[in-house]
C-alpha cells in the first residue's frame, strides 16, 4: 500500500467512516476512465478539484459530469477570483498529485465546497490518495470527510 493511501485511510476512519478503497487494474486519472473500471456513471465520481479562491487553496468536489464555472464559484464565495490551482499549488496543499487527490488525508484542513449534484447518489466514489485508487462513500460521509459547503458548482 502507498504511504499516501494509508494517511487517507487513517483520515477516513478518525471521522468514524468505515473505509471502502479499491485498487484499480489501472490508473484513473479522470473521471470517465474510473467510472469505466468501477462500473458507476461518470456522474456519481466525486473529482477532488483545488482552485486557487484568492490565492488560496480550495477545495471542490465535484461530480464527474460538471464542468465547474469558476465564476459561480467566486459569486458563491465573496472572492474577487477563482481559478485551477498549479500541479504545484495542489501538491503543497493535499499531498496529493492530481488524479488521485483524495477528499481527506491533506497536510491541513482546506475550505471545500461539495456538488449538490452528488446527492443525487446512494454511493459515490472519490480518488483514493494516488491515481489507481478509489474509495465508496454516501454524500453525508463526503460532506462529513470534508467539511465542506453543500453548493451548486455549475
Amino acid at each position: 500500500m502507498h504511504p499516501t493511501n494509508r494517511i487517507v485511510l487513517e483520515a477516513v476512519e478518525a471521522a468514524g467512516i468505515s473505509p471502502r478503497m479499491v485498487w484499480l487494474d489501472e490508473h484513473a486519472r479522470t473521471a470517465p476512465l474510473a467510472a469505466a473500471q468501477i462500473g458507476c456513471e461518470v456522474a456519481a465520481i466525486a473529482n477532488s478539484l483545488v482552485f486557487a479562491c484568492d490565492d488560496e487553496p480550495l477545495l471542490v468536489m465535484a461530480s464527474g459530469a460538471a464542468r465547474v464555472d469558476t465564476d459561480l464559484l467566486a459569486r458563491t464565495l465573496g472572492a474577487d477570483r477563482v481559478e485551477r490551482a498549479s500541479a504545484e499549488m495542489v501538491r503543497a496543499a493535499t499531498g496529493m498529485a492530481i488524479g488521485g487527490v483524495a477528499p481527506t488525508g491533506h497536510p491541513s484542513p482546506l475550505r471545500a465546497l461539495v456538488d449538490v449534484d452528488l446527492e443525487a447518489f446512494d454511493e459515490v466514489w472519490a480518488a483514493g490518495g494516488t491515481p489507481d485508487t478509489v474509495m465508496a462513500l454516501t454524500f453525508d460521509e463526503l460532506v462529513r470527510l470534508t467539511g465542506g459547503t453543500v453548493t451548486r458548482v455549475r
